[in-house]
């Protein structure tokens, strides 16, 4: 949202300034010089509609990943789409679970923070008490993170397929 509203300051200095050159030229180069600037707008306008939809339709993904018999690991993806440094929320995740949290690879490729134990629940009510304004530093951090865009997935692990002959 800060980029969009950067990106719309630089475009009224721009027109500003095109605004002030326009006094000076004849009419021809003014008719053009305004269709270019109306061309300018829309572009600016339409980047920043799209830059809102795609954070719309965004979703974060939070899995509760079984180890062993009783023991589980929360991953959580998606984040980075709404421009949460991930480290940093692996420091407040360690913090506040007082557990391990780090930020590792997928097989996907994507970035994503994996916080020992299971804290599935916790993390989806933290978002949600963000979004109402409530909630620590973690909470101040998750804020943009729509709770409607959560997504909670329970994955097990798959038992040995191993064929005896």
């Amino acid at each position: 949202m800060r980029d969009v509203t950067h990106f719309k300051i630089r475009i009224a200095t721009d027109l500003d300034a095109l605004q002030s050159k326009l006094q000076s030229l004849s009419v021809e180069a003014r008719q053009k010089l305004e269709k270019d600037t109306a061309k300018k707008e829309a572009k600016a306008e339409a980047k920043a509609d799209a830059e809102a939809k795609k954070k719309k339709a965004a979703k974060v993904t939070i899995k509760r990943i079984e180890r062993n018999k009783r023991k589980f690991v929360t991953s959580i993806h998606g984040l980075e789409t709404f421009g949460i440094d991930l480290k940093k929320a692996a420091k407040l995740f360690a913090q506040t679970f007082a557990t391990g949290s780090s930020v590792t690879k997928n097989p996907q490729g994507q970035e994503e923070i994996v916080v020992q134990g299971d804290v599935s629940d916790d993390i989806l009510e933290i978002i949600e008490d963000a979004e109402s304004g409530g909630g620590g530093q973690l909470a101040a951090l998750l804020k943009s993170v729509p709770a409607d865009n959560v997504v909670c997935i329970e994955e097990k692990k798959k038992k040995g397929t191993a064929d005896v002959a």
